[in-house]
């Protein structure tokens, strides 16, 4: 027996007790890290926000075995964010209808989520009707016109069956119960109605596919009503791709046991709280560019300085030389070397051991 076919379904239960220490530790990380992105400036918030959305779509993606390109991602993120400099890669059809969707969970946070949404986001995620070679129904719950939904593993003839979900019939009723909560207001904490929310949905499985995507859409939609910002400074689809086995194992046992969820609530926390600490790390240098450009909030940088010291602080191969900065900015060497002595002459920049035409230099203070 699968947990929807229970009697008390889907009226959840947990332990607070068990969930008060994981739940009390997770927010803490979270308040730490938007403490943190809060004292950025406008710009700097949307690069970090743009690296965090960019993993989440492409995570989200690869749990389910499809690989997006960075690049393309994270340039059709950037045009929709209103970042045009890192627009710089060509996005297909594909890219934008999961990009859309992304920022569709999160930007319009406050809106109800309603069945034609979901049917909009099921769509945009397969924008020629195709998943691989199949042709599915899109902007449509499932049929089960070829068998019941089955979550499988394995190769054909030694197929695992992990989980059921419920009878195509049953569905829409199931759907609209779901919506009705998620849209009630009612009193749980925001963590754990994310969870909540992810559990219930996927549990249904109502797609033919892409049930895991639009699921971990609704989580995040529910973690942005939580915070009451769109903005996105984690990826909790990063963690879950990196504990993909345990996830999984996660879903399969609360799928087959009770309504009493404790477990997966633990996992879910557990889950969040790595997340944070590895947007901690993933954020480090669009904070130490916040600190620098704070330190050096009264000198007068020209516009190709500012637009190099930036590339710089992103991190880029090789070393700091006039050779490189004439490259950049487009000018000649000697223009390039008064640039660079005027930055040496203020401190800001340093000069690397070595010498002659093969002189590099690096930021004096970084980090």
């Amino acid at each position: 027996m699968y947990i929807w076919d229970m009697p008390e379904w889907p009226e959840f239960r947990w332990d607070d007790v068990q969930l008060l220490v994981p739940l009390a530790a997770a927010r803490l990380e979270q308040g730490r890290l938007l403490g943190g992105m809060a004292r950025l400036g406008f710009d700097l918030k949307l690069e970090a926000q743009l690296e965090a959305l960019t993993e989440e779509t492409i995570k989200s993606s690869e749990i389910e075995g499809e690989v997006f390109d960075r690049d393309s991602v994270r340039s059709s993120l950037a045009r929709r964010l209103g970042v045009p400099r890192a627009a710089v890669a060509p996005a297909d059809r594909r890219t934008d209808g999961v990009v859309e969707m992304m920022l569709d969970a999160t930007q319009s946070y406050a809106e109800p989520l309603t069945q034609e949404r979901l049917f909009a986001w099921h769509a945009s995620l397969f924008p020629t009707g195709y998943s691989g070679l199949y042709r599915i129904s899109t902007g449509a719950w499932r049929d089960d016109a070829d068998g019941p939904m089955q979550v499988v593993s394995g190769p054909v003839g030694r197929r695992r069956v992990h989980y059921e979900a419920p009878p195509a019939q049953r569905v829409a009723a199931q759907m609209q119960s779901f919506l009705d909560w998620f849209n009630s207001g009612e009193r749980i904490e925001g963590l754990l109605r994310a969870g909540v929310a992810h559990l219930w949905f996927v549990t249904i499985h109502p797609f033919e596919d892409g049930n895991g995507r639009i699921a971990r859409a609704i989580a995040d939609r529910a973690l942005a009503q939580s915070e009451g910002s769109g903005q996105r400074f984690y990826s909790m689809s990063s963690q879950i791709r990196t504990e993909r086995s345990d996830y999984y194992d996660a879903l399969e046992r609360t799928q087959k046991g009770s309504v009493d969820v404790t477990g997966w609530l633990l996992w879910f926390l557990g889950c969040f709280s790595r997340a944070i600490a590895g947007a901690d790390s993933g954020s480090a240098h669009v904070l130490r560019k916040a600190d620098f450009w704070q330190r050096h909030a009264r000198v007068a940088f020209s516009a190709r300085q500012k637009a190099v010291l930036n590339r710089y602080l992103d991190g880029f191969e090789g070393n700091l030389t006039a050779k490189k900065w004439a490259a950049l900015t487009k000018v000649s060497i000697p223009t390039a070397q008064r640039d660079i002595n005027e930055l040496v002459e203020r401190g800001v920049l340093r000069r690397n051991a070595g010498g002659s035409k093969n002189t590099s230099y690096e930021v004096a203070v970084c980090g």
